[in-house]
């Protein structure tokens, strides 16, 4: 049985705070409300795109219009989510050796499935991942572990041969609600309190994961 590598994406694979800053400063241009700098973008990434909004209008002391803000918004995110994102350095080769070292690779983002698949599809990452969920894929979005067993349950891999990368709390709450082994993703914009393991950079990653891929097949 194969093992499966899954990703969280904003944060983690790709350095996407500065279109979902400029995507969300011109939803707060349209609202009539002061742009945020990327650093208090990046300290509201997440939890999903209603989340986000919630938060910046809260910090605005504004009520959020959500039937009216959220569909431009996500319309917007889904045009312009790749303008200025990336992948990290030293991610695609990271991806490369450990699709070469047997691992199966996917995704679970609390961005939307849409954002999500058009952000891919632009970087030219998405053939390497076996499955994708958004936030909005399931009735459920981490931390709830459901969104990680969905994942899971997509790909054929129970949880004791899977690994959940990822930069934020809701990665390591929904790993350790899952039964999954979590890596902390220290490059990224959250924390990584409770974390199984650490990563400083994405070229750590195959070597970090040789042991638990040894555990895996005894």
């Amino acid at each position: 049985m194969r093992r499966l590598a899954v990703f969280d994406l904003d944060g983690t694979l790709v350095d996407s705070a500065p279109d979902i800053a400029a995507v969300l400063n011109r939803a707060m241009a349209r609202a009539g409300l002061a742009p945020f700098a990327l650093p208090e973008v990046a300290a509201m990434i997440g939890d999903g795109a209603r989340a986000l909004l919630r938060k910046a209008f809260a910090a605005r002391g504004a009520p959020l219009e959500e039937a009216a803000v959220l569909p431009p918004f996500l319309e917007d995110l889904e045009a312009n989510g790749a303008r200025l994102t990336r992948p990290y350095p030293g991610m695609e080769a990271a991806l490369a050796a450990l699709s070469a070292g047997g691992w199966a690779l996917a995704v679970c983002t609390n961005k939307p499935q849409a954002a999500t698949r058009a952000l891919l599809d632009a970087l030219g990452l998405a053939p390497r991942f076996c499955v994708v969920l958004g936030g909005d894929s399931l009735p459920v979005r981490k931390p709830d572990p459901g969104h990680l067993l969905g994942v899971l349950e997509a790909a054929g891999v129970p949880p004791a041969r899977a690994v959940m990368i990822g930069d934020h709390q809701n990665d390591i709450r929904a790993a350790r609600g899952a039964g999954v082994l979590s890596v902390f993703a220290a490059w990224g914009y959250g924390s990584g309190e409770g974390a199984g393991l650490v990563a400083t950079a994405p070229e750590e990653l195959p070597r970090l994961l040789m042991p638990a891929a040894a555990d895996f097949d005894s």
